[in-house]
């Protein structure tokens, strides 16, 4: 994605930021991009609470061992804003081992001066 609005290379620098942490297993820079009642939409339809996805990730119960881009967009409101991301993971899913070419679609919302991630749903692409 090349784009001239700060805004949006603000989001994508985000979402990159976000799977470096992901394969990192850095649940601080993590929790810090995400707002409170941050829910993830599983491919298998389970949504989880932001605590609980942080959680896994520190106990191993889900490990990411590498994240490919392939692709970004973004598009921006006022104060909210939809990032779709195309990425290979290769990772540890509750004991699934595979890699995915993994589609999140993030929204973000700008609460007092910060955009934070709101919402997650994965999919694949």
């Amino acid at each position: 994605m090349t784009n001239d609005d700060p805004v949006s290379n603000a989001l994508v620098a985000a979402y990159r930021t976000m799977h470096a942490a992901m394969v990192d297993g850095d649940t601080e820079v993590l929790q810090a991009s995400l707002s409170p009642d941050f829910t993830l939409a599983h491919m298998t339809g389970y949504v989880q609470p932001r605590d609980e996805w942080l959680q896994h990730i520190q106990s191993g119960q889900m490990r990411y061992f590498a994240s490919t881009e392939d692709s970004v967009s973004v598009t921006v409101e006022a104060k909210s804003a939809r990032l779709r991301g195309q990425n290979r993971v290769r990772a540890d899913i509750w004991g699934a081992r595979g890699t995915w070419p993994l589609q999140l679609d993030i929204d973000f919302e700008l609460r007092d001066g910060v955009w934070l991630m709101t919402q997650a749903r994965a999919s694949t692409y």
